[in-house]
């Protein structure tokens, strides 16, 4: 008996769990196809999946879907109809093709200022919230508890009791230090807090892999904040003796405001199942046209957006440039098609530099990007790390066209995977100034990339070929 039990055990073991984990890989492998992903993310979990399906199969479950996971499809679309709104009269190649995808058009005359340093952006927010009149609504990825994040919220504790409505949108992932009890005298207030798609309430239908990385701040529908920066230490903070690390954000105040209201009511609809409700003192009157009008367009991308409108416009951007294109960005793990295309603009004489931190906070996606940066190199780009601070700004520069400020960093997790804010700048003066604030970035770069040993050039293709997955 002992034997027979012996020899079940080993048949299932050996036989019946290898068959059943190989049906298990065809079944996830024929979702994967079906997905149609790019070429390098479907062969990254095609080698993850068949070479080790019982873990491959779970994390496909947690971190695989994207737009075909049911969760992110209950999200409404924050465009609409595409053909209900063309662009403005004078637009570019590119904003046509926003335009396919519903993408509103560019708004003319707006405000724009461009805030360059945490502490300037701390005290930008501390003043918005206190000249709100009606509503104050923000999204951020990560909510620090540090002495800056907790006088911010202490200040919006005292703008809700004095009837300011307050509505506060949280990742739930990324702001999974933050404690929930932390923010009960805010709501006590009578503010609104809500996290964005819950990690631990499903954690198998895909919610981890889909993360609000939007950060933005819009108050009374009027004035505007947006760009990289994460609300709390080392991002933004009052005047300290800790360091920061580099950002930027651009306030925004005018019609492009309306658009990024619009953009939060969409993600608050989904968070919390309500619309907003018109708090008092809306539809107050507008603003007075500014003496230096800047022309903006609000791009949001992610999985409640039809297709890839901020990706197919880059990649457009990059093939249409003939003076320069400069990149900025914490990460730099692209697909292969913005790679390939980065490389050939170098190779026809576009000016292209890449500005990445000299060791960014991600030791793995630093090796990951490590190929790309002497691929570009190689073909005649510029990389440019630099050293002083960690930098976390993101913002592409194309020729004197158009400035691209936002949330995105310039990888296959932003510019597929989450849901993300950009804003294109089409107003050449304000162009330039977005160029010499990341020509000041070169004066303390190193212009030198390090030959790596063998053994490094090994792990860095082996990382390339996951990197789609990171």
């Amino acid at each position: 008996m002992t034997d027979w039990v012996q020899q079940s055990y080993y048949w299932i073991t050996s036989e019946l769990l290898t068959h059943f984990g190989f049906l298990l890989a065809l079944v996830f492998l024929a979702n994967l196809l079906k997905e149609k992903r790019s070429p390098s993310s479907t062969i990254a979990w095609l080698l993850v999946i068949l070479l080790s399906p019982y873990v491959g199969v779970p994390l496909y479950l947690i971190f695989g879907g994207r737009k075909m996971i049911r969760m992110a499809r209950r999200k409404r679309s924050v465009y609409g109809d595409p053909h209900s709104v063309g662009p403005r009269s004078s637009a570019t190649g590119t904003e046509r093709l926003l335009a396919s995808y519903g993408v509103p058009p560019a708004r003319e005359g707006n405000r724009f200022e461009l805030v360059t340093s945490g502490t300037d952006a701390y005290r930008r927010i501390m003043a918005m919230i206190d000249e709100a009149r009606s509503t104050i609504h923000i999204t951020t990825y990560i909510l620090g508890w540090d002495d800056g994040s907790r006088a911010m919220i202490d200040r919006l504790i005292e703008r809700a009791r004095e009837g300011i409505t307050v509505r506060l949108l949280i990742d739930d992932l990324g702001s999974w230090r933050l404690r929930r009890r932390n923010l009960s005298a805010l709501t006590k207030a009578g503010a609104q807090v809500a996290f964005f798609m819950p990690v631990l309430h499903v954690p198998f239908r895909g919610r981890t892999n889909l993360r609000n990385h939007r950060k933005l701040i819009v108050i009374d529908g009027r004035i505007s904040l947006t760009g990289g920066m994460n609300l709390g230490w080392p991002y933004i903070a009052p005047p300290g003796p800790r360091p920061l690390w580099r950002d930027v954000a651009a306030v925004v105040e005018g019609p492009i405001a309306a658009d990024l209201e619009a953009l939060f009511d969409s993600d608050w609809r989904f968070a919390t199942g309500s619309d907003l409700t018109p708090a008092p003192g809306d539809g107050a009157a507008p603003l007075p046209q500014p003496s230096e009008s800047t022309t903006a367009q609000l791009v949001a991308s992610g999985p409640d957006v039809p297709g890839e409108p901020l990706y197919e416009s880059l990649l457009a951007l990059i093939f249409g440039a003939t003076e320069r294109i400069w990149i900025v960005t914490p990460y730099f793990v692209p697909d292969e098609m913005l790679a390939r295309g980065l490389s050939l603009a170098a190779r026809r004489g576009v000016d292209v530099r890449l500005i990445v931190p000299a060791r960014s906070n991600h030791p793995t996606a630093d090796l990951a990007r490590a190929s790309y940066l002497r691929d570009v190199h190689n073909a005649g780009g510029k990389v440019l790390l630099y050293g002083p601070d960690m930098l976390h700004a993101k913002v592409v520069l194309f020729d004197d066209q158009v400035a691209v400020i936002g949330s995105a960093n310039m990888d296959m997790r932003s510019l597929f995977l989450n849901y993300e804010v950009s804003l294109f700048v089409w107003t050449p003066r304000e162009v330039e100034r977005v160029a010499a604030w990341a020509r000041g970035l070169m004066a303390h770069a190193l212009r030198e990339l390090p030959t790596p040993s063998w053994h490094r050039e090994l792990a860095e293709n082996v990382v390339r070929l996951l990197s789609p997955l990171l």
